[in-house]
């Protein structure tokens, strides 16, 4: 793990609360896709973000930031990428990515913004070749907060061991995937988590819950990952 003076490139809206950042690395670099970047703000003030790139970018690293007035922990970051064009990372960091030495199915749970987390993941599977079956569960308030939404259906008709199911609490009329809360849609699908490996990422509330009720339905602790279990 090293630090690095990285240029900010890109920095776009995805919604009116996500921000797309994407960093050109002062050298390449080598990650495993599920690990995350410190973003220094401070000697003593450094925070976490998903890395959202697949692994095979070792020049660049791609962020999906979700910042809102009242969020000060992204919002600051974001006020600093847009002030001066440089931030200063730590990466590589985090345990909880991608296993591939297990033959068992992936499902990928993602709350929010917590999709860029699985979204490296997702990415570096559908590239390794592996028709190990994924199946990737995107939790949200609403569809237009699915920021990917199209791409990844796109995706899913492409790949026949890739499923995509999008979740959002409040679903208008015309809705094409499930209502209510992530974790419900998981275990309304899913009857043998046992035999799947978990990756998951959003609130540490949301990874609580399913911490919980799927290790009360059977699921193995060691085939649950996610670097906020580490706090929780």
């Amino acid at each position: 793990m090293k630090q690095f003076v990285c240029q900010v490139t890109t920095l776009e809206s995805l919604t009116t609360q996500v921000y797309q950042v994407i960093l050109r690395l002062p050298e390449p670099i080598e990650f495993l896709a599920g690990q995350y970047i410190h973003v220094v703000m401070g000697e003593h003030d450094k925070r976490a973000f998903s890395i959202a790139s697949c692994p095979s970018r070792t020049t660049t690293i791609e962020l999906h930031i979700g910042a809102t007035p009242d969020n000060s922990y992204a919002q600051e970051v974001i006020s600093r990428m847009q002030q001066e064009g440089v931030v200063t990372i730590e990466a590589p960091l985090g345990d909880a990515w991608l296993r591939r030495d297990s033959e068992r199915p992936l499902i990928l749970i993602a709350g929010g913004t917590g999709f860029s987390y699985t979204w490296s993941i997702l990415q570096a599977h559908l590239r390794s070749g592996s028709v190990r079956p994924v199946t990737l569960y995107w939790g949200a308030r609403r569809p237009q907060d699915l920021y990917f939404d199209e791409h990844l259906r796109e995706l899913a008709a492409a790949h026949e061991h890739f499923h995509y199911r999008p979740v959002v609490e409040q679903a208008p009329e015309l809705w094409h995937g499930a209502q209510g809360l992530v974790h419900e849609a998981v275990v309304a699908e899913q009857t043998d988590l046992h035999e799947a490996d978990i990756y998951v990422a959003g609130r540490f509330e949301m990874v609580r819950v399913i911490r919980d009720e799927f290790k009360a339905r059977g699921l193995p602790s060691e085939q649950l990952y996610g670097d906020a279990l580490a706090s929780i």
